[in-house]
């Protein structure tokens, strides 16, 4: 017994040296998706920045100081300061928590409800699936901000209208994704077993059919993040989205709009801020789908 447990032990051990490190893992990962790897670096960045914001910079986000109003950036303000004297590195550090929060906040309502939506259409079927993509249809056939527009201008400019504006939009996209996945899945032997052992509908969507969509609804949030980053800096810049003096890049733009031959560099941060975020979330979602996607992982 004694010698049968000393060469399990000594194989297991070897099966641990055997095992790449995680430094080689994450080396391997980077050198098979270089582009996904620099996309979740600009992310990570991003919500590192967000987070400790207060300990990154010493100035208030909103406080107003015209002695340095449109200084250049300097030795102490970094990237220089706006029309009201604030720092502009200052309210771009806070303004990825605006951008974050919306962000976030839209697109994992947004894309949970389609979800939900999404699977019990392809579950249920028949008519009621007929009827509910014609219902989808209308909803996408109004443009993203048009539509949260709409809503903004109807019920205010409140963050919480803004996410409701924002989230609205990324409930059919979702749904109609989940809803492709979600039809081959009912065909499986096991959903019918499930219905045989006399489950309900509730629990055989939600433990059956729901684990085996998430592979799209992950990309679809870190997807719709991008989005709803780049759909609240529109409202914001078309007055319609977060208010003054909250910050928010879509305000800093709209700010420095008439400030772009004197003072460049009000307007210029905000808009890489929003391109990096913008292009770091799309980027990861693209890379996301080429991990869970096992046709493409093959390849």
């Amino acid at each position: 017994m004694a010698t049968t447990s000393n060469v399990e032990r000594e194989s297991r051990l070897e099966e641990l040296r055997d095992r790449p490190s995680f430094l080689r893992m994450t080396f391997n990962l980077v050198g098979k998706q270089p582009v996904g790897a620099l996309s979740a670096s600009i992310v990570l960045s991003i919500i590192l920045m967000a987070i400790f914001a207060p300990y990154i910079t010493p100035h208030d986000p909103e406080y107003i100081a015209f002695e340095h109003m449109l200084m250049p950036p300097g030795p102490e303000f970094l990237l220089g300061t706006d029309q009201f004297g604030r720092d502009v590195l200052t309210r771009i550090l806070y303004g990825a928590r605006t951008a974050l929060f919306i962000g976030i906040t839209a697109a994992f309502v947004g894309s949970t409800i389609g979800l939900v939506l999404g699977v019990t259409s392809a579950y249920i079927g028949g008519r009621f699936d007929l009827i509910f993509q014609r219902v989808l249809d209308v909803f996408q056939a109004f443009p993203l901000i048009i539509m949260a527009l709409v809503i903004v201008s109807v019920f205010g400019s409140s963050v919480q209208n803004v996410i409701i504006a924002i989230t609205i939009p990324f409930i059919p996209d979702c749904a109609r994704v989940v809803r492709s996945s979600a039809l081959s899945i009912r065909e499986i032997p096991y959903i019918d077993a499930a219905r045989a052992l006399g489950y309900s509908h509730t629990r055989i969507i939600l433990r059956h059919m729901v684990p085996n969509v998430m592979a799209p609804f992950l990309i679809m949030i870190t997807t719709f993040i991008g989005h709803a980053i780049l759909l609240e800096a529109s409202l914001a810049y078309l007055g319609l989205g977060v208010q003054e003096p909250t910050p928010a890049w879509g305000l800093m733009l709209q700010g420095g709009e008439e400030y772009a031959e004197s003072a460049l560099w009000v307007a210029f941060w905000p808009g890489v801020a929003i391109s990096l975020s913008v292009f770091g979330f799309n980027m990861f979602g693209d890379a996301l789908r080429d991990v869970l996607d096992p046709k493409l992982r093959s390849q």
